[in-house]
């Protein structure tokens, strides 16, 4: 099917051109909508790779949970399952991402940071920030497809503000030789704070890991399906309620890897609680233990990224946004490409392809209306 009559600019913006976004613009092409004529995909990054481009270099494919094929990617002779191990993640991911958009033509406008959605009678205006300063496109239908990679969250304890070291969040580190003899603590249950603390080993003269609860990890060495399916559904009954999403990791655990049991073993991953307090040089906790610390890693999550759509008034009082088969409650023309269940590769599967169709009925009942 084909639609491409509309008295805006575009019919559909997607903002994003991570996993998410690439999938849908992918389905929307195969549904009969033209890349870069009915179909804008607006792109923050300098270059492909969505949030991958950012990652640390010495993160490699195979350490963090599963990175998903897009669809359409067998075309290309090229598969994650396959792809190279030895080299940095960002650059494969940055690579196939890059054949990929080149090979389905999507025409991806970068760089293009969405600043601001505003609703208009027929649509949307989408003004965005790129090389040549603010500029504008109006369309029908916006797919938000943002992720979380620029809204890292810091809780706040007590003393962070008066710490003297270095406060950093997992996308602000990038190689484990900046803590060479530093004492670091790593804050966070997840896959990124354990990866740090297998680079750490080692090189930093000192490590302490802590975290808010007690590490589960799972007997299998990648993540079971009943435990992805559980946490999609806690992740989809949070958006359908409008609540603050859950994290993930906390109801799927971390999968125990050779490599991580062999951590266990010699005693590197065991986790204290939570510290209370932060003072000056270091943490304490409420019994009175202090821990120096020359700098603190922050691996704690992130937040879903939608200061963008705030003009919308999509929150709710409960704290998120509600969201039901991937779109708004409160405006069915905006659609959430990674938000909620499909924020993750656990269930990002079928997003794209399940949004695309959606996109297209909606159009088609906005022609017919």
């Amino acid at each position: 099917m084909r639609v491409t009559e509309r008295s805006t600019d575009t019919s559909v913006v997607i903002i994003g051109a991570g996993q998410a976004g690439l999938s849908v613009a992918y389905y929307l092409a195969r549904l009969g909508l033209d890349p870069g004529n009915a179909v804008v995909l607006l792109d923050r990054g300098p270059g492909p790779g969505g949030a991958w481009q950012h990652r640390w270099e010495a993160l490699r494919l195979g350490y963090a949970h599963r990175v998903n094929d897009l669809p359409g990617m067998d075309e290309l002779g090229v598969s994650f399952d396959t792809a190279d191990r030895t080299l940095p993640a960002k650059d494969v991911v940055a690579d196939f991402y890059a054949r990929y958009e080149e090979h389905y033509n999507l025409q991806v406008v970068r760089p293009a940071n969405v600043k601001r959605v505003e609703g208009v009678l027929d649509g949307f205006i989408v003004r965005f920030e790129g090389e040549y300063g603010t500029r504008e496109v109006s369309t029908e239908i916006v797919v938000n497809a943002t992720g979380t990679w620029g809204s890292p969250f810091i809780p706040w304890y007590p003393g962070r503000d008066d710490f003297a070291g270095r406060h950093l969040h997992t996308v602000d580190y990038t190689d484990a030789e900046e803590f060479r003899d530093k004492s670091v603590v790593v804050v966070g249950g997840g896959t990124s704070a354990i990866g740090f603390l297998l680079e750490l080993e080692g090189v930093a003269g000192e490590i302490t890991w802590v975290a808010r609860r007690p590490i589960e990890f799972l007997e299998d060495q990648e993540l079971n399906i009943e435990a992805g399916v559980s946490a999609v559904a806690l992740q989809d009954e949070a958006a359908r309620e409008g609540r603050a999403l859950p994290s993930i990791v906390s109801t799927t655990g971390v999968p125990r890897t050779r490599r991580i049991q062999a951590a266990i073993d010699r005693g590197l991953l065991s986790a204290q609680p939570m510290f209370s307090s932060i003072e000056a040089d270091g943490v304490r906790w409420d019994d009175g233990r202090f821990q120096r610390a020359d700098a603190i890693i922050w691996s704690t999550g992130f937040r879903p990224e939608l200061r963008h759509l705030a003009p919308l008034k999509l929150r709710e009082k409960a704290g998120g946004i509600t969201v039901g088969q991937g779109a708004s409650w409160r405006n069915q023309r905006i659609f959430f490409a990674g938000y909620g269940p499909t924020a993750s590769t656990i269930g990002a599967n079928r997003v794209g392809r399940t949004i695309a169709r959606q996109v297209v009925a909606t159009l088609s009942a906005l022609r017919d209306g």
